[in-house]
Formats: C-alpha cells, structure tokens, sequence
C-alpha cells in the first residue's frame, strides 16, 4: 500500500469501456492523437515528462464505461492550452503494480491480473493511473507503473 498525495494532469480525454474491445481501439486512438499532436509539448508548467494514462469517472468497476486522460503531471490548472483539459485528483492509498516486458502487451497483461483479483484488491475505482517514465521505451525490458486506487 502506497499513500500518493493529490495530484494535477492537464492532457486529452475520451471515455470508453472494456466491453467488446472498445477501449482498445478507444485508447490506441488517444495515445495516437497524444503523439501526433505533440501534446507533451503544448503543456508549459509539467513537472517531469512522465506519461500519465489515468482511469476515472467509473460507472462502476471495470467491466462499465469509464473516462481516460493521457496527459502530464502539472504544477497547476492555471494555464490550460486550448483542446486540452486539467483536472485535479484527490490523495489517497493505491496498490502499486509494475509491468515489465514488451508494450503494450506487459501493461495489458498486468490489467488481466489486476482485474482477476478485483475482490480481494478492494478496489475503490475513484481513480487508477499509468506512469510512463524513462524506463517504458526499452522495447522489450521496458517497465510501467500501474496504481490502484484501494480502500
């Protein structure tokens, strides 16, 4: 269990659901767009270059629609360019999981694992993230964070 403090992201959004492989296609388009329209350099006031893909606004658990953003970790909800959204996220315990391997494949596969033990995780589906830091383009020994927001 790992308490994170709350946080700021400005990026992109789309809403989807894991039901008949619509997230992804959904998420392959977001992290398309993500990269084709440089979205990491319109964002003036990052604290790192980190990728954050954050799952939130659950309908319930994972199996209902819920909304991804992909975006930075900010300073603040000042300055948010135009198209993009910011959004704040409250502090709290989260079970950390790290995915290592081939992307995206590892970090679909540590999902599997996640959502087979769903129950017993006691997850609080408020708000679940991905960190892409420096180690998660080493092609096949690249590493992901992924963080369960838990009660």
């Amino acid at each position: 269990m790992e308490h994170i403090d709350s946080f700021r992201i400005i990026g992109i959004k789309t809403e989807t659901t894991n039901e008949n492989g619509k997230a992804a296609k959904d998420l392959g388009k977001l992290w398309e767009q993500f990269y084709t329209e440089n979205i990491l350099d319109k964002i003036s006031n990052k604290k790192s270059d980190d990728i954050y893909s954050i799952y939130t606004d659950y309908e319930s658990d994972y199996t209902k629609k819920y909304t991804c953003i992909i975006g930075l970790r900010v300073e603040s909800l000042d300055q948010i360019p135009n198209g993009l959204i910011g959004r704040e996220f409250k502090s709290g315990n989260y079970q950390k999981f790290v995915s290592k391997g081939q992307m995206p494949n590892a970090v679909v596969k540590t999902w599997q694992e996640i959502w087979k033990k769903d129950k017993e995780l006691k997850r609080k589906y408020t708000t679940d993230f991905e960190v892409y830091g420096k180690n998660s383009q080493n092609r096949e020994n690249s590493e992901v964070e992924i963080y369960i927001a838990t009660k």
